[in-house]
């Protein structure tokens, strides 16, 4: 029969599927049920505190085999996947820089690619990592960043573009001033040949999720 779950902060559908025994959030995501969210929210892996996300019964699938003999079953699933990109305060990527990425008490020591880009294997229920650049190609060597997995907003938000926009180093604040949010967003629009008017628009919004990523 199944049922609807209400996405609440820090939730994404590979770990609404982890939790509800699911290796493959596909299995959601091309539900039916789930075609009006998939159509709004395009992405997966960005979800919105109050979405409806239907979860069907998970059901126990028989195979049949001769019992005298050990059968293998193999789970084709995905690897969840954490991409993150350096970049100095030019814009430019800070690459082959030296890092220690702590996710779920699991380290990885490795170094940025020639695009300054980061990229690992997590958990389906990954929530939070800590970043730490140990090479001297920033300010900010060994200075402990934490990554919150799961708790990016979609881009219609104003929580989503707040994210985004202190992600690329535009300081919009927390969303309680108003000048600087304006400020920033006309700084971005600027940066990137857009109409200036402080105003995060559709327009405006698709840039910044380009720009961004996701």
């Amino acid at each position: 029969m199944g049922s609807y779950y209400t996405v609440v902060q820090g939730d994404y559908l590979s770990k609404i599927a982890k939790e509800n025994g699911f290796p493959d959030y596909h299995v959601l995501w091309d539900h039916p049920n789930n075609a009006q969210l998939k159509q709004k929210r395009q992405n997966p892996s960005v979800l919105y505190p109050g979405d409806q996300v239907f979860v069907p019964d998970n059901e126990d699938k028989e195979e049949s085999g001769n019992t005298e003999k050990r059968h293998t079953f193999v789970v084709n699933r995905e690897p969840l996947k954490l991409r993150m990109v350096l970049e100095d305060i030019y814009e430019k990527p800070i690459a082959n820089a030296q890092y220690a990425l702590l996710i779920e008490a699991d380290v990885t020591q490795n170094k940025t690619d020639g695009q300054g880009r980061i990229e690992a294997d997590i958990p389906l229920d990954a929530h939070e990592a800590v970043l730490v650049v140990r090479g001297d190609e920033t300010p900010f060597q060994d200075v402990a960043f934490p990554v919150r997995i799961g708790e990016l907003d979609p881009v219609e938000e104003v929580s989503g573009q707040l994210a985004r926009l202190n992600n690329l180093g535009y300081f919009p604040g927390d969303g309680t001033d108003d000048a600087a949010f304006e400020s920033a967003v006309e700084e971005f629009q600027c940066d990137n040949g857009l109409t200036v008017d402080g105003k995060c628009g559709p327009l405006t919004q698709a840039k910044l999720k380009k720009v961004h990523g996701c």
